[in-house]
């Protein structure tokens, strides 16, 4: 597409196949959103498009990952508040009918699979090194592994005991983040072949941290938490490589010529409206002809 769209949080910046997001920076914008900086999100990472009236004035355009695309989404495993879901553009409200149209465009770049979970990571997840405090210790990963460094005050006896941990990537199956913004927040590190600790017993885990108050924020522990599943889901990858087939775009094929008839007519509406310039206008009709 080319195109710019920027919202009260973020910009994003449409591309042939992709969305980059930007994200800005500030002291009211989401503490996780200035940490992502920003993030390159395949057409073929997206599950739907949406828009929806937002609060105070506002209108939402909301693009919903395939589950399993991205490694940050599904750690977080609809944890998420609202206003801390990294695919949703807040825009003035004045701004629905440009928002309908960029979702509408959008909606015509998902593939044939996007109703399907992803059968790997599409979108990247932040890179390492990456490290947080949590109550009863430190946590870091390197890409390589993850290390527990235990406290001297919040860390149980049972964790004494243990000692220091650290865990190589390959010994992992999975990862368990629970929002610290619940109560009995804590990040667990799921073990191959080890029989998983009962919900709330993670203070006594050797593979888990706790969180707390002002430890584990979701900013710090979340991204931690998908760099680690990326590896642990890259090396099982490495392990076993099936075969894949190859993933159809929308527009490989010729478009149907009363489909871009509407969206030519949908463009002249949105020139009339003085949301098109004269060049983006004839620059998009030229786009759409080509199409067919």
């Amino acid at each position: 597409m080319g195109d710019v769209l920027a919202g009260f949080h973020a910009v994003w910046e449409f591309d042939t196949d992709s969305v980059l997001i930007r994200f800005e920076r500030g002291i009211r914008r989401p503490k996780l959103f200035q940490a992502l900086g920003e993030r390159r999100v395949p057409y073929e990472a997206l599950r739907s498009v949406e828009v929806s009236e937002g609060r105070r004035g506002t209108v939402v355009l909301h693009a919903v990952p395939r589950r399993g695309a991205d490694p940050l989404m599904e750690a977080a495993d609809g944890q998420l508040k609202e206003d801390s879901d990294p695919y949703r553009l807040v825009l003035p409200a004045e701004r629905e009918t440009l928002a309908e149209f960029y979702a509408d465009e959008l909606r015509t770049a998902l593939g044939p699979v996007a109703k399907e979970p992803a059968d790997r990571h599409l979108v990247a997840a932040p890179e390492a090194p990456l490290h947080f405090k949590a109550y009863d210790g430190k946590a870091s990963f390197d890409g390589r592994s993850v290390a527990f460094r235990w406290s001297w005050t919040g860390a149980s006896s049972a964790k004494w005991k243990c000692g220091d941990r650290n865990f190589a990537v390959g010994e992992l199956a999975g990862v368990e983040w629970r929002s610290p913004e619940v109560l009995n927040g804590y990040l667990r590190l799921l073990e191959r072949g080890a029989r998983d600790a009962a919900p709330g017993e993670a203070d006594q885990d050797p593979a888990a941290v706790v969180f707390g108050l002002g430890y584990g924020p979701v900013h710090e522990s979340l991204p931690f938490a998908a760099a680690v599943l990326q590896a642990v889901r890259a090396a099982e990858s490495d392990q076993e490589t099936p075969e894949r087939e190859p993933v159809r775009r929308a527009g490989d094929a010729g478009r149907d010529p009363a489909d871009i008839a509407d969206r030519i007519r949908h463009l002249g509406e949105l020139h009339e409206a003085g949301l098109l310039t004269d060049d983006e206008f004839s620059a998009k009709k030229a786009d759409l002809l080509a199409e067919l």
